[in-house]
């Protein structure tokens, strides 16, 4: 019997339980503020329907983002399918709400923890701005930050 399974999705499912983690990482930095000298960079798609932030912000950056939550941020707080975090972009404060789905990059630098999620179908390749962000946390890291991509652990096709 060579019939391939096409019943459950374990690619969203891994996805979901990898985003999980993300979720969990935020709810403390929310509840007891970042341990020690951790500090996470998120890199998200801002053109992604239900993220909400200024149209200043939105024309400089149409498409990805990648933020620092590290000393300067402030009400971070988190709902089901999205967090809200206020920053300052150049002396000014913007609120931030960035949906879980349209993480694309998480990492913590200190802990040399990183995890990158898949992309939309209609880019196919991971941002430039996700790939600088990576690149950055193991330059930060000391070159030790491992990225676990959700592409790991797909079948090939």
């Amino acid at each position: 019997m060579t019939e391939e399974f096409n019943g459950i999705n374990y690619d969203k499912l891994m996805e979901r339980a990898l985003k999980h983690v993300v979720i969990e990482a935020l709810r403390i930095a929310a509840d007891e503020g970042l341990p020690g000298e951790s500090h996470f960079y998120i890199s998200f798609k801002t053109n992604h329907p239900d993220v909400r932030m200024s149209s200043d912000l939105l024309n400089r950056y149409p498409e990805d983002m990648t933020i620092v939550l590290q000393h300067q941020f402030a009400n971070l707080m988190l709902s089901d399918n999205y967090f809200e975090v206020d920053l300052s972009f150049n002396g000014v404060p913007h609120t931030l709400r960035i949906p879980y789905e349209s993480i694309t990059y998480f990492a913590d630098p200190h802990a040399r923890f990183a995890l990158s999620f898949s992309v939309p179908e209609e880019t196919g390749t991971p941002s430039a701005e996700a790939a600088a962000a990576a690149e950055t946390a193991k330059k930060v890291s000391g070159g030790g930050a491992e990225v676990v991509s959700i592409e790991t652990f797909r079948k090939n096709k």
